[in-house]
């Protein structure tokens, strides 16, 4: 275990310790992004529901902008007891053994977030928090934060736009692949690292939701954007199994309460902050905004596809293939309302 893990570890304990004392359950949550991101808001929500609801009994310190841990060390420090909560994106938990996650970097297989959060809320979600019991972590919820798009300094129209590119990915088996298959260089990176990267030219690129190229100020160091919405950004809201387990009753079902009213904030808002991102990120000029036409979307879902092919034996034939049951199921549901 990493120094700088084993001294939050000891620390987080002191600090346990003292609130146990004084009546008070204190919860960290960590997390990479800013504060006026869709997590950022979300997590200042559970926050104050969380108090609300437990009457005070529960303290919880939101911890934004990897001012405590960067992308690789989070999941760690919180096996380790170091921080209590987080809400890391997808890409995240293959590293640490649990592939299946990477079913949400497959590119082009969620057509819109229905379908989504279909899936989530449904027997796949399930299966997927159900691989976690097993890391020392207990999962909660998924929270959204969108499509997302391609960026570089360069225009990127048709795949072969993207050849030799160095773009900036999560740590991704998935997402490498997709990124190979478009011609380019993966580059992984954490996300507190990117806007430098992206400043001094160490990568050329990267891909983002809206929110989260305008929140970081990409914009400043992007030329071009290509709303491509080739792949989803979302993250699971975890929490240290063993400090969800000690919870007494009451105190775990009022916060289980409070991230089932965060969540749907989350989702609401998350759509709406993107939207308002992408009208900041055209207003301010320092970046041009492309949109695929449907041919060129086609050639680059011709590109894509076959990465799911490639990591059917890893991620698992049947929840790609309950994604795809949804994605015909809603298909069906919306033809049959505009028949009526």
């Amino acid at each position: 275990m990493k120094l700088r893990t084993v001294m939050m570890f000891v620390l987080a304990l002191g600090v346990s310790s003292l609130a146990q004392a004084a009546g008070e359950i204190v919860i960290k949550f960590s997390h990479v992004v800013a504060p006026d991101t869709p997590k950022g808001r979300a997590a200042e929500k559970f926050k104050q529901l969380a108090e609300q609801l437990t009457k005070g009994r529960v303290k919880v310190e939101i911890y934004p902008n990897s001012q405590l841990y960067k992308d690789r060390e989070e999941i760690e420090a919180l096996q380790s007891g170091a921080v209590q909560m987080l809400a890391p994106s997808m890409a995240k938990f293959g590293p640490m053994g649990a592939r299946e996650f990477e079913l949400f970097d497959l590119p082009f297989l969620f057509p819109n977030q229905e379908v989504l959060h279909r899936v989530m809320d449904g027997e796949v979600g399930k299966k997927l928090f159900a691989k976690l019991d097993t890391k020392g972590v207990t999962g909660l919820a998924f929270w959204d934060n969108g499509f997302k798009q391609m960026s570089s300094n360069k225009p990127m129209h048709a795949v072969a736009d993207l050849s030799g590119l160095k773009m900036r990915i999560q740590s991704s088996k998935v997402l490498a692949a997709q990124m190979k298959a478009l011609g380019a260089n993966p580059q992984v990176m954490a996300f507190s690292e990117v806007y430098t990267a992206l400043q001094q030219g160490v990568v050329d690129g990267t891909e983002n939701p809206v929110s989260n190229f305008y929140t970081q100020k990409m914009n400043e160091v992007q030329k071009h954007m290509t709303m491509s919405n080739h792949g989803y950004l979302g993250y699971a809201v975890i929490v240290n199994k063993a400090f969800w387990g000690g919870l007494p009753a009451d105190v775990r079902n009022a916060l289980t309460q409070a991230m089932k009213e965060a969540t749907a904030y989350e989702r609401d808002i998350a759509q709406r902050d993107n939207d308002d991102a992408l009208a900041k990120v055209i207003a301010a000029k320092t970046t041009t905004v492309y949109e695929l036409t449907q041919a060129e979307r086609i050639e680059w879902q011709k590109a894509l596809l076959p990465v799911h092919k490639e990591f059917e034996s890893v991620i698992g034939a049947d929840l790609i293939q309950s994604v795809n049951n949804t994605a015909d199921q809603y298909a069906k549901e919306q033809a049959a309302t505009k028949k009526k």
